[in-house]
């Protein structure tokens, strides 16, 4: 495959996560896959390191802005980086090339995918004010600080769910962190909510993607290809942002996340 058909592929995600936030790992992998035909744990593994470059610098961004609360990252990432390890534990006894990994690898994917196409269009159809205010019935909890979560091992639990899922897939750090931030800090103007997302998403993807990088399952001339065009592709985006319909391109982008996700399961 030409190496110029990555670049434009890197340039397409890119620019639709400039513009929607979503779409790095749920797009590019399943973009891989089904359209480059690469194998599930190398698409995997370069998505991976993928994210965490082009995610680092929107976490550097937000952070200079105050928008990352960085108790909720760590608490996050304390249940995520150690799921992480040790899912990529389970890869490497296996062997990522193992057929029956491989099998695991594109069935979790497609269920993920799913996940993600149902929270993308949850984003869509409702969107929360920034302030996102709570309901008058909460009682005693609006005296809590924004950043308590609900129970406190909550964070580490689903954090844990989202590294074991995030290291086999390259999914689950986007639309789905978010959906569960939203729920377990109900508090947290939305803003700060996708701050702390994308920079607990940096670490998580780092260590998965270093970790497949050492069994072998990152292909990095084409982990180069991708950034050279992604790079150029968020800034674009990001830039259109207030001139595209949001709304319409999270929905159209559901309905393609479904069809990947449903196609994963079937195989």
């Amino acid at each position: 495959m030409d190496s110029w058909a990555f670049v434009l592929a890197g340039f397409f995600v890119g620019g639709i996560v400039g513009m929607t936030g979503v779409g790095g790992g749920s797009l590019m992998t399943p973009l891989l896959i089904f359209f480059f035909g690469v194998k599930p744990h190398l698409a995997v593994g370069t998505d991976l390191l993928f994210a965490a470059v082009t995610k680092a610098g929107g976490s550097i961004s937000l952070a200079r802005r105050g928008l990352v609360d960085w108790p909720i990252v760590g608490l996050m990432a304390a249940g995520s980086v150690p799921a992480s390890l040790l899912t990529l534990w389970g890869i490497q006894q296996r062997g990522a090339a193992d057929a029956a990994v491989q099998h695991l690898m594109t069935s979790v994917l497609g269920a993920a995918l799913l996940l993600t196409a149902v929270a993308t269009l949850y984003k869509a159809l409702v969107r929360p004010s920034p302030s996102r205010p709570l309901p008058t019935n909460v009682g005693a909890a609006t005296a809590q600080p924004a950043t308590r979560p609900m129970h406190r091992a909550l964070p580490l639990l689903l954090g844990a769910v989202i590294g074991a899922l995030v290291t086999l897939t390259s999914v689950g750090a986007g639309a789905i962190g978010v959906v569960v931030l939203m729920w377990l800090y109900p508090r947290l103007p939305l803003p700060r909510v996708v701050g702390a997302d994308i920079a607990h998403a940096v670490p998580l993807t780092l260590v998965a993607g270093l970790g497949h990088a050492s069994i072998g399952s990152v292909n990095w001339p084409l982990l180069g290809w991708l950034l050279l065009g992604s790079l150029p592709g968020i800034w674009l985006g990001s830039r259109l942002m207030s001139h595209t319909p949001e709304r319409l391109v999270r929905a159209l982008l559901a309905g393609l996340l479904g069809y990947a996700g449903l196609k994963l399961v079937m195989l």
